[in-house]
C-alpha cells in the first residue's frame, strides 16, 4: 500500500496519506506517469505532510504539483518531513 502520492515527476517532495514512523521504508505513487518511488523516512511525517524525495539544499526551490512552492530555509534530508520548520513558502 502506497503511504505518499507524487503529483508529477519532477516533485521534490510527496504527500503524506497515511501516518508515516521514522525508520519506514514507504513507497509512493507517482499520479503523473503511474509509477512507483519507495523512500525511508527519516522522521515521522503526519497525514497530509510532505515527505522530502532527494536531498535538498538549503536555498533550492521545492517543488509539489510541478510548481515551485518555496525554499528550503535548512538543509533537508531524503526522507525528511519538509514542513514550516524547513520550508518558507513561496507565497509570502
Amino acid at each position: 500500500m502506497e503511504k505518499f502520492f507524487v503529483h508529477d515527476k519532477r516533485d521534490t517532495v510527496g504527500v503524506a496519506v497515511a501516518d508515516i514512523q521514522a525508520g519506514e521504508t514507504v513507497t509512493g505513487w507517482v499520479m503523473e506517469d503511474n509509477s512507483i518511488v519507495t523512500v525511508t523516512a527519516i522522521s515521522d511525517i503526519k497525514l497530509g505532510h510532505k515527505i522530502a524525495l532527494k536531498d535538498i539544499a538549503k536555498g533550492e526551490t521545492v517543488i509539489k504539483y510541478g510548481e515551485p512552492i518555496g525554499k528550503a530555509v535548512a538543509p533537508i534530508a531524503k526522507g525528511e518531513h519538509v514542513h514550516v520548520h524547513n520550508l518558507k513558502t513561496a507565497r509570502w
